[in-house]
């Protein structure tokens, strides 16, 4: 390569990462519009979670296919893109495999495993093609993913193929130069090619020159398509490749099926049941302090760690399909609650970079203009879609958060459950009995 090659280099270096690191700050930012939430606790605990479920991909082999597949793809994008290291030091200095030397004999090992790791991580691309759109499974063809969704699944399994095979290409050149004598010396013999050795010989007969331009023209277009491909995360449900580990780290820990108390409410409840207490000796309300919301009809309303979640959604369906009321034909779909969330948030993120850093009402909330209480009330808050979740997503956590609001701030909950709680209320029991006669239900039995 020449300087000026190295330069081009450095300057595309610098403005794929810039706008790599700025759309991260897009998304701190847009995580932290949530409330905050204490998720700092039993740290030992978090991390194991995080390495077992996280890097070690545990929950995804539930369903073993998908999840020996997915593991694939998942080791061959991390370990082969190790000797992204080496290609940028190349790039920015001229250099050709300026490890080989340091590494010796390790190095034809790493080249070997990279190549082989490549290869089926093109058969696993391949057979997640298939899946999605030829056998068609049932969980990505919903609604939910018709258009960019959709397409951004594929689009995903189209980039990873290409570059594989643009790896592969690349050293399949680099294998045939290194054996051709002359002004190519600099392709000094390293590395070991139990695949692209398949390749080199597309190359026999061809003029060494030609040779040496193929070499530049796969090597630039891995490099950049990999830049391409590490700035399209931020628009691409691919993002989990990162947030899993954070995500996973911060999941809560209690036992599935216990919910929070509203700490507002609590506060009433203890008041209301302690004799000593003296309701007037609260102290009085700051008029500049914006009253609490009970639930949250809004991003704005949740917690960070729930904001967190719906960046780290996967799309991947376990949830939905795992879903009861999903399965009998009613409107919810967690993973639409997932992907409206994120959709919600972003809207608002735009409206705060129009806007100069502040957020101007723009008349829409997450809640019904996003999400119906039609999907709400649908759920039977069995947790069947935070068990399946392979990166400890908890959809069911904002469906309740939602319903609270709906219950607490509007009074508009269903018709049926307005009477249980009216039962409640004076009868002490979800039955229309009076006090006297609540347990005569028994009698019917």
């Amino acid at each position: 390569m020449s300087y000026l090659d190295n330069i081009l280099f450095a300057i595309i270096l610098i403005i794929a990462f810039g706008y790599f690191i700025s759309n991260i700050k897009k998304i701190y930012r847009n995580v932290n519009l949530g409330i905050d939430v204490d998720r700092k606790d039993n740290s030992k605990l978090r991390w194991r979670n995080m390495a077992m479920i996280a890097l070690g991909q545990s929950k995804m082999v539930k369903r073993p296919i998908a999840g020996v597949l997915h593991i694939i793809v998942y080791a061959g994008f991390v370990i082969i893109n190790i000797e992204l290291l080496e290609i940028i030091i190349d790039g920015l200095f001229g250099t050709h495999r300026i490890f080989a030397p340091f590494l010796g004999g390790f190095y034809d090992v790493l080249i070997a495993s990279f190549e082989i790791l490549a290869l089926l991580v093109i058969v696993a691309v391949t057979v997640f093609w298939i899946r999605r759109n030829v056998i068609k499974l049932k969980r990505f063809i919903n609604p939910d993913l018709n258009g960019f969704p959709k397409n951004d699944a594929n689009y995903i399994l189209y980039f990873e193929t290409i570059l594989m095979f643009l790896f592969l290409f690349m050293n399949a050149s680099d294998l045939h130069l290194q054996n051709v004598s002359g002004g190519y010396s600099h392709f000094v013999k390293a590395g070991s090619f139990p695949v692209s050795q398949f390749l080199a010989p597309l190359f026999n007969g061809v003029n060494s020159d030609l040779v040496a331009l193929f070499y530049e023209l796969f090597w630039w277009l891995h490099i950049v398509g990999i830049l391409i491909f590490m700035n399209y995360l931020y628009y691409s449900k691919h993002l989990h490749i990162l947030l899993a580990f954070p995500n996973t780290y911060f999941a809560d820990l209690k036992p599935l099926g216990k919910f929070d108390n509203l700490e507002a409410v609590t506060k009433e409840v203890k008041m209301m049941m302690d004799p000593n207490a003296d309701p007037f000796a609260a102290p009085a309300a700051d008029a500049n302090e914006v009253p609490a919301k009970f639930g949250a009809s809004d991003i704005q309303d949740l917690n960070w760690v729930q904001l967190l979640n719906a960046y780290t959604c996967t799309e991947c369906g376990r949830c939905t399909s795992a879903c009861p009321a999903n399965i009998t034909g009613k409107k919810l779909s967690p993973r639409k609650i997932m992907m409206d969330t994120r959709d919600r948030m972003e809207e608002v993120g735009k409206n705060i970079d129009a806007n100069k850093g502040v957020f101007v009402p723009d008349n829409k909330t997450l809640l019904n203009d996003y999400i119906t209480p039609e999907e709400l009330w649908a759920c039977t808050s069995c947790n069947a879609c935070v068990e399946e979740c392979p990166v400890s997503i908890s959809p069911l956590s904002i469906i309740m958060d939602m319903r609270r609001y709906l219950v607490m701030e509007q009074s508009a909950a269903p018709g049926t459950l307005n009477a249980m709680m009216t039962n409640v209320e004076n009868n002490g029991a979800p039955w229309p009995y009076n006090q006297q006669d609540r347990l005569n239900w028994k009698n019917e039995i």
